[in-house]
């Protein structure tokens, strides 16, 4: 897997900064149970135990799961009904009238997004849905290529959708302190109408639609999600953050959603201005006060690719971002995750864990040098 670029100024003052090559590259992890393959944390499925609040892989011990084990959190996946009781999602509501989204590329009023769908989707199949924001020197089709989405859709079967940036912002997405509400609110309808028509061509999976930004693509996901989370079930945040001299602060919602916050280390940053370490510290604070599940991942590879290690047997990479995705759908009781029942999936790697501050970062050389 090649790592993505992502260079550029950054600025909310007229300050110019670079952003970094924010190269990542995450390894596959067993498929989901109910699609297919193995599972991790759905009902009867066997996962790695004991290691809710240190690093990943540091015991061997295996438990069997059953749903509403450890407090009543249902250890169901995206991939399982949803228990009875569950709430719906808010309801989308289209005035406008929806094109037919087809794979590739699509027009949604004067702007484009990039669909995959798997090549056998089945009629009547509801699937997950990811957003997958780029980068700032990337490109939606970029983002499909360097993390082998096609594959990933194919083989976990989710829908994936890449909006393309519009082109009118220095930073390609509005989350700088110097945009104007009116441009955040644009591209907040964007993701609406976006939404909305995939799921009036596909009917997806409404409980399990999550948000994955890159460096650029991950400070605006947070901003996606402060004001969108109703409808998200998860967030993942890949080299982004909150809040410092040019980036908007996270703004909470009411729904507590799950979220992963990955970054390189202290050494994250462009030119020791533009600190993605702070950034990412920021965001895991703001949300662990307002009782989210945080998911810390550290590697020691500044803004560079991050070094996971891949897992035999499977035919595509980027497997722990989509795992966190399935394991986490909407109807989790606020600040609960079936990690903490069951422990982190096997394979995830030594340099994450559960809890803002909890994560041992990876020690070790790093394959790919970090670039702003």
């Amino acid at each position: 897997m090649s790592n993505w670029r992502m260079v550029g100024l950054v600025t909310a003052v007229s300050a110019a900064i670079a952003f970094a090559a924010c190269s990542s590259s995450v390894d596959t992890l067993p498929l989901p149970a109910g699609s297919g393959g193995t599972g991790s944390t759905t009902a009867g499925s066997t996962t790695q135990s004991g290691n809710t609040t240190g690093t990943a892989g540091t015991t061997s011990t295996t438990a069997t799961t059953t749903a509403g084990v450890g407090g009543g959190v249902p250890l169901l996946s995206c991939k399982d009904e949803p228990p009875a009781n569950a709430p719906m999602p808010p309801a989308l509501v289209d005035p406008a009238g929806c094109p037919m989204v087809m794979p590739g590329k699509n027009a949604i009023d004067a702007r484009s997004i990039l669909v995959a769908v798997p090549k056998d989707m089945k009629p009547g199949e509801k699937l997950p849905v990811v957003f997958l924001w780029h980068w700032l020197g990337g490109s939606a089709q970029g983002f499909f290529d360097k993390a082998d989405v096609q594959n990933a859709v194919n083989y976990y079967r989710f829908i994936a959708v890449a909006p393309e940036s519009k082109g009118d912002l220095q930073f390609k997405w509005p989350f700088t302190a110097a945009d104007a509400q009116s441009r955040v609110d644009e591209e907040l309808k964007f993701f609406d109408r976006a939404l909305t028509c995939v799921n009036q061509t596909y009917g997806v999976n409404r409980h399990c639609v999550a948000s994955v930004g890159v460096s650029a693509g991950a400070l605006w996901t947070q901003v996606l999600a402060g004001a969108r989370g109703q409808f998200l079930s998860s967030f993942l945040s890949l080299s982004g953050g909150e809040g410092g001299f040019a980036v908007r602060p996270w703004t909470g919602n009411a729904h507590k959603m799950p979220a992963m916050v990955l970054w390189g280390g202290s050494t994250d940053n462009c030119f020791g201005v533009f600190s993605f370490d702070q950034l990412s510290k920021n965001l895991e604070g703001k949300l662990t006060k307002d009782g989210h599940f945080v998911f810390e991942c550290i590697h020691n590879c500044g803004h560079s690719v991050p070094p996971f290690e891949a897992l035999p047997n499977v035919p595509t990479q980027f497997g722990a971002l989509w795992q966190f995705v399935f394991d986490h759908p909407d109807w989790l009781p606020p600040g609960a995750s079936p990690w903490q029942q069951v422990g982190i999936p096997m394979g995830f790697p030594t340099w994450c864990a559960i809890g803002a501050g909890k994560a041992t970062p990876r020690t070790g050389s790093c394959p790919d040098k970090p670039g702003c």
